[in-house]
């Protein structure tokens, strides 16, 4: 069963072009996959996610042993061919379960099972030929898609494209954000502080078993996603606006610190999650359902945080099916959304207030471009260039000017993010 569920959240994703965290939630609501035990949905989640990092690698073993590529149709048996491999490849599964199982899934299925014996013969040959192959596999570039590939090195030069490559293999950690006492928490649940307060476990297992979890001492969160709110500094007090709120971790850390902070957002699913989150925690914000480049609220805010919609290529190590679900025109689209969003909020910050602008993109179009834009355009708009000692942030991440972009590979591992800080006269 657990192969099944891969198999169809491999489909979801490279056929049917749904992001994994859909496929998995919505898949729980199958009868097909209703009753499984957690055990082998972890399984299932585990095939598929390695399938996606490791994809580029995993369809060039599968190439070298097709005499010719499978139709377009033949969707169900890439995906499950690419599950085998997977399993034969990289996660150790003993040969004779990935490729049985494997020929059984396809045999079982009116879409695939005149290619049983074919599976079963391109799988043998995988498995005998895997470290032959591995070995001279160029991983870097195989897993990551070109046009992601030509972008990277044409803004980070080859060798930094490289090590971001590299970084999206890896598992990454667990990062919370804590109310307080983060010291305290890190020495409970056996992790460590990072310089900047984020907490980082080594350890994983269901988030809602975690000591600290149902009594709301924190919540879940990359340690680079909780580096722009910090840089809002002193707003205990002040009134500040998180703007494209949801699902809220930066929303929490605003409220933790004592400011009145009004959460908008367009989607009223996610906003349910915010409240949720909020009401676990036992913080208290306004929450808004509205389009942001539209909102119009009755005063202006001492401070707001724009975390503007992105393409999210800086979550590729979280989140690898983005890789395979985004394009170079979605980009363009986003950072024309960005532009104007940016425009919106700045006219809802007092004079003399501060709007922190980030996104989770590791694209120039959608950071450093986004704001050498409107500094050019804008004179009644100044950058407040970030330090890194201010925040105990490793210097690597501050740009030259002033503005935050991190990396996957930077501090043991985060998420690509890029921020920059802003007053308006």
């Amino acid at each position: 069963m657990a192969r099944r569920l891969a198999v169809f959240l491999l489909k979801s994703v490279l056929h049917d072009h749904q992001s994994f965290d859909e496929a998995f939630a919505g898949s729980s609501a199958r009868d097909a996959f209703a009753a499984m035990e957690s055990r082998d949905r972890a399984f299932a989640r585990a095939i598929a996610t390695i399938a996606l990092r490791r994809l580029g690698q995993v369809e060039d073993m599968l190439a070298r042993f097709l005499e010719k590529p499978l139709a377009a149709d033949a969707f169900e048996a890439r995906a499950i061919l690419i599950a085998g491999a997977t399993q034969l490849a990289f996660m150790d599964v003993a040969p004779h379960a990935a490729i049985g199982l494997a020929v059984e899934q396809a045999k079982a299925s009116r879409f695939s099972r005149h290619l049983g014996g074919l599976i079963n013969a391109v799988l043998r040959r995988v498995s005998e030929n895997k470290a032959a192959i591995l070995s001279e596999q160029d991983a870097a570039v195989l897993n990551t898609p070109a046009w992601l590939w030509e972008r990277w090195v044409a803004a980070y030069g080859e060798a930094t494209a490289r090590e971001i490559a590299g970084a999206h293999l890896e598992e990454p950690p667990l990062d919370l954000s804590v109310k307080a006492d983060a010291a305290e928490w890190a020495a409970k649940l056996e992790g460590e502080v990072l310089p900047w307060g984020s907490v980082r476990l080594s350890h994983k297992g269901r988030v809602e078993e975690i000591e600290g979890y149902a009594e709301g001492a924190w919540w879940v969160q990359d340690a680079a996603a909780g580096i722009p709110a910090l840089l809002l500094a002193d707003i205990a007090g002040g009134r500040v606006a998180d703007l494209c709120a949801a699902p809220g971790g930066k929303t929490a850390q605003l409220a933790a610190a004592g400011a009145q902070v009004t959460s908008v957002d367009i989607s009223a699913s996610r906003l349910r999650r915010l409240g949720e989150n909020a009401a676990r925690l036992g913080l208290s914000v306004e929450i808004v359902k509205a389009n942001v480049g539209e909102w119009q609220p009755k005063d202006r805010f001492d401070a707001i945080l724009l975390d503007a919609p992105c393409s999210a290529t800086g979550t590729i190590r979280r989140n690898p099916d983005i890789a395979y679900l985004k394009t170079a025109e979605d980009i363009a689209a986003l950072a024309r959304v960005q532009k104007r969003l940016l425009a919106h909020a700045l006219t809802l910050l007092a004079p003399g207030g501060t709007l922190v602008f980030a996104t989770c993109s590791l694209e120039p179009e959608e950071g450093e471009a986004q704001i050498a834009a409107l500094l050019a355009d804008r004179a009644d708009v100044r950058l407040l260039p970030i330090d890194a000692v201010e925040l105990n942030l490793p210097p690597e991440v501050v740009t030259p000017n002033g503005c935050l972009r991190t990396l996957p590979f930077h501090a043991g591992g985060m998420d690509g993010f890029f921020a920059a800080r802003l007053t308006r006269s």
